[in-house]
C-alpha cells in the first residue's frame, strides 16, 4: 500500500488574512467570486497566485450577501440560485484565463454550503449549476449535495475541516455554538492527522465520526490561518502523507 495522500484547501480572496502566505502552503484554493467578498481585482490576484504556486483554483460561490459575508441563510428560487452560481463561476473563469490558469472545481461558501448539506432543493440547484459549468463539487459526505451530485452525474469529492467542530450527524457545528471554530493550530493539526490517518474525528459531543476525506480545509479567515495551515501541512508531511490537489 502506498503512502496516503490528501489535498489541503483554504477559502481565499476574501480580503482577510495573509493570502500570499497561504497560497504557498495549500494545494487548492477556493476563491471568493464577488457575492460575499472579492471583486475583479482580487479574483485576478488570486488566480495569479494560484498559477504561480501551482495551486488548483476553485470557485467559492455564495448567496448574494456581502453585508453578512455569505453567512446568512437566504431563501432563493432554484433557477435564480443556478444563475447566481454560474455568474460567479464565469467571473472567476475570466480572471483565471487572464492569469493563465482555469477554474477546476466548485465549493460553495458559508450559509449556502451548510444549507445544501440538508436542503435537497437548493442542493439540486447547486449540483445542476456545477454540471452546467462542467465542474466537480467539493462538499460533505453523505449530505443532500452529495446525493444530488451522484444523481446528476457530477463528480463529488469529500471535504473535512481541520478548524471546525462537527455535530454528531457529520455536519458542521453552527458558528454560534461555543467551540465551533478551532483557533489552536496544534489542535487543528492533531485533528487533521486523525482524519487522514485514522479516518475519524470526534464530534462536539465526543462521539466518533468516520470519514475518508479527499481534501482538508483550513479557513483563510480563521485567526492565524497561515500559521495553522503551515502546521497542519508540516504535521501531515512528517507523518508521511503526500499533499496534492484532488483535481
Amino acid at each position: 500500500m502506498g503512502m496516503p495522500a490528501i489535498d489541503l484547501n483554504s477559502d481565499l480572496g476574501e480580503g482577510v488574512g495573509d493570502d500570499a502566505a497561504v497560497f504557498g502552503i495549500v494545494t487548492s484554493a477556493n476563491v471568493a467570486c464577488g457575492f460575499h467578498a472579492g471583486d475583479e481585482s482580487t479574483m485576478l490576484a488570486s488566480a495569479r497566485l494560484a498559477h504561480a504556486h501551482r495551486v488548483s483554483l476553485g470557485a467559492h460561490p455564495s448567496y448574494r450577501d456581502r453585508e453578512g459575508f455569505g453567512r446568512r441563510e437566504t431563501e432563493i428560487a432554484a433557477d435564480a440560485l443556478i444563475a447566481d452560481i454560474l455568474e460567479q463561476v464565469s467571473a472567476l473563469s475570466a480572471a483565471a484565463a487572464t492569469a493563465g490558469t482555469k477554474v477546476r472545481y466548485l465549493k460553495p461558501h458559508g450559509a449556502l454550503y451548510n444549507r445544501i448539506a440538508v436542503d435537497p432543493v437548493q442542493a439540486d440547484a447547486v449540483a445542476r449549476a456545477a454540471r452546467e459549468a462542467g465542474l466537480p463539487l467539493l462538499g460533505l459526505a453523505g449530505t443532500a449535495i452529495h446525493t444530488a451530485a451522484d444523481r446528476l452525474g457530477v463528480s463529488f469529492y469529500l471535504e473535512a475541516f481541520a478548524d471546525r467542530a462537527y455535530l454528531p450527524d457529520g455536519t458542521l457545528a453552527p458558528r454560534t455554538l461555543g467551540g465551533a471554530v478551532i483557533t489552536d493550530p496544534a489542535v487543528a493539526a492533531e485533528r487533521a492527522l486523525m482524519m487522514v490517518l485514522g479516518g475519524t474525528v470526534q464530534a462536539i459531543d465526543g462521539t466518533t465520526i468516520r470519514m475518508r476525506p479527499d481534501s482538508l480545509c483550513v479557513h483563510g479567515d480563521t485567526p492565524g490561518a497561515a500559521a495553522m495551515a503551515a502546521l497542519v501541512r508540516g504535521k501531515l508531511l512528517d507523518a508521511g502523507v503526500e499533499l496534492r490537489a484532488f483535481v
